[in-house]
């Protein structure tokens, strides 16, 4: 019975910590406007795929997710636009695919949420006919940059499609 309460408490700690991080995530702190929309090159001597990423500018597990593409071979230049959703709604990024930050590719290809490296290295390299990019809705726990001890949330990395259909590209299981 101890051990059920615990389990309990355990999880609505772990909610709280997380709604704390969403609303670190939406502040609307005013910044520089977003001039420069995106730029993804191959670096061919070093390998890096460069992407813009618009993020408020408290958020942490935003900040967390650039390091993590940083160190997996990204070269990410963060961006922090005065009203986060005017950039979502500019790259046609419906609501229930947003997620806290958006990365975008020099070729026009959208990265939302807390998307696995390996995912979005696949997907660069098919570059699926008439996709928009990837998402990964809300901020499951356990994602990149969304980290919590041993605590892992299932999810699905989302490919959206510029005539505004989605499936699954990937299963993240742990």
């Amino acid at each position: 019975m101890v051990l059920k309460s615990m389990r309990k408490l355990t999880t609505n700690i772990v909610w709280l910590l997380a709604i704390i991080v969403m609303a670190g995530c939406s502040d609307k702190a005013p910044t520089s406007e977003v001039k420069k929309i995106a730029s993804v090159e191959i670096n061919e001597a070093k390998g890096d795929v460069k992407l813009d990423v618009f993020k408020s500018p408290t958020c942490q597990c935003c900040s967390r997710w650039v390091n993590y593409i940083d160190d997996k071979g990204f070269d990410a230049e963060t961006h922090h636009p005065a009203d986060i959703n005017v950039v979502k709604r500019k790259f046609g990024i419906a609501p229930q695919y947003q997620s806290c930050h958006t990365g975008v590719s020099e070729e026009g290809y959208i990265f939302e949420g807390h998307i696995p490296t390996d995912v979005m290295q696949k997907f660069l390299a098919e570059k699926p006919k008439g996709a928009l990019g990837l998402a990964v809705p809300g901020m499951p726990i356990g994602s990149p940059g969304m980290e919590m001890g041993d605590q892992y949330d299932d999810y699905d990395v989302i490919l959206l499609n510029k005539d505004g259909s989605s499936s699954v590209y990937a299963n993240i299981k742990h």
